[in-house]
């Protein structure tokens, strides 16, 4: 079925509140509890969070439909190695190998450029910024949906796919963002000694995800 404008909507707003990977589906939890103690570290890890997350999204789903499913081989006219791709199934084994790599390339390519042009944020974000590379919410971006699209058309699959992954991204930033705001609170709080720090983020995170929970049924897209 043919997708409008409206339907995209739906699914960016899915992404973003219903299925929210940190508070939805609790993906990418460390560099949430680690990052979201100011805002402004919140909102430089959201971004590039943003920024690779589409880019993995898209170019994953490229790399999985074009090499792993054979779809770049039968547009070449190689119809026998895109036979043999199909029968080897590589992507039931190698696609989340090559997508770590892709993802680790991508971070390490806004490493640099945060190094050099926003150094006090790149010391601020400290072991989190490297630790990208394995963060289950972009791997979860671009894997999570790959075999639910891959019977479709190729445009209609990249353009779910991108949606996913910025719509995502905005999701994370928007966790982070909320989080840091009630930290940054919590730190003037009258807290017990012994909740302090990271207790009371997993409970402050637990209230937030109660309210996103509320959306839960809101949007169906199909």
């Amino acid at each position: 079925m043919e997708m409008g404008l409206s339907d995209y909507l739906k699914l960016m707003f899915l992404y973003i509140f219903v299925q929210n990977f940190v508070l939805a589906q609790f993906l990418g939890l460390c560099p949430f509890i680690g990052v979201s103690k100011k805002r402004d570290d919140a909102i430089g890890m959201g971004m590039a969070i943003i920024f690779v997350m589409t880019i993995a999204a898209i170019i994953t789903l490229l790399l999985y439909r074009g090499l792993f499913n054979g779809e770049l081989f039968e547009a070449i006219g190689l119809q026998n190695l895109a036979e043999t791709t199909k029968s080897l199934k590589m992507g039931a084994y190698l696609d989340i190998v090559a997508f770590v790599l892709l993802i680790a390339a991508l971070v390490q390519f806004i490493e640099t450029i945060m190094k050099k042009t926003m150094p006090t944020l790149y010391k601020s974000l400290g072991i989190y910024l490297p630790l990208m590379s394995t963060n289950c919410a972009i791997l979860g971006a671009a894997q999570l949906k790959i075999n639910e699209f891959v019977n479709l058309p190729l445009g209609e699959a990249l353009i779910r796919n991108m949606i996913l992954g910025f719509a995502g991204g905005i999701g994370v930033l928007l966790a982070l963002y909320l989080m840091s705001g009630i930290r940054e609170r919590l730190e003037l709080a009258p807290i017990p000694e012994c909740m302090k720090g990271v207790p009371i983020a997993f409970l402050s995170t637990f209230g937030i995800a109660l309210s996103f929970l509320g959306l839960s049924g809101l949007v169906d897209v199909k």
